[in-house]
């Protein structure tokens, strides 16, 4: 298939990587495709070798080549695969930073309700908490839609990754991460008394 703009007659398949890109920029969605079958490899491999783990390496991945369109990519710079080489390498760091801070995160709290607990005296003070904890997380749930709270639910009681969900309900992966996004921020408001606002 012969590319709109090409002056040459050569089909989107037989041109640069640049000119898939620039075609994939015009809007013409089987330069993804192209882009995909090109690259996947390389994205996929620096994403597991980095993150050491094949789901979050594969959401990753599709991550990187959904929002492939809006990336800042100049071929003028370099090619298009030490771009992605970079990008894949750049988000795989932020991925784990953010999980060594949630991690420190989680640890912080469990030793405040240690703490907490050994303070009170009452060897059952930290279990109390924990259950008074998860009440307060399930009236919140079911505030949220029941998409929003089935996602929710998968991810966190299941240990599913999105794009796990995303197979398992047969939804894109763009809305899964949607929907994600607007239960965690609803929750947040939800689980935060100053988020709540006047009652």
């Amino acid at each position: 298939m012969k590319f709109e703009g090409d002056k040459t007659g050569r089909s989107l398949q037989e041109s640069t990587d640049a000119e898939v890109f620039s075609a994939l920029k015009a809007g013409q969605s089987q330069a993804l495709a192209i882009l995909y079958d090109r690259h996947v490899g390389l994205v996929y491999g620096i994403a597991y070798k980095v993150l050491g783990n094949a789901a979050e390496a594969e959401d990753l991945t599709q991550d990187i080549f959904l929002n492939l369109s809006r990336s800042s990519f100049d071929a003028q710079r370099g090619s298009l695969r030490t771009y992605l080489g970079i990008l894949v390498r750049s988000r795989c760091l932020d991925r784990l930073r953010s999980w060594r801070n949630r991690q420190r995160s989680l640890e912080r709290g469990k030793v405040e309700l240690q703490a907490q607990g050994s303070s009170s005296g009452d060897p059952s003070f930290e279990h109390l908490s924990q259950t008074e904890q998860v009440e307060e997380v399930q009236t919140a749930l079911a505030e949220l839609s029941d998409s929003q709270r089935q996602i929710l639910k998968m991810a966190y009681y299941e240990g599913m990754s999105q794009s796990e969900i995303a197979k398992q309900l047969d939804l894109p992966l763009g809305t899964v991460k949607a929907r994600a996004r607007r239960g965690l921020l609803r929750l947040r408001q939800l689980l935060d008394p100053k988020g709540r606002g006047p009652s």
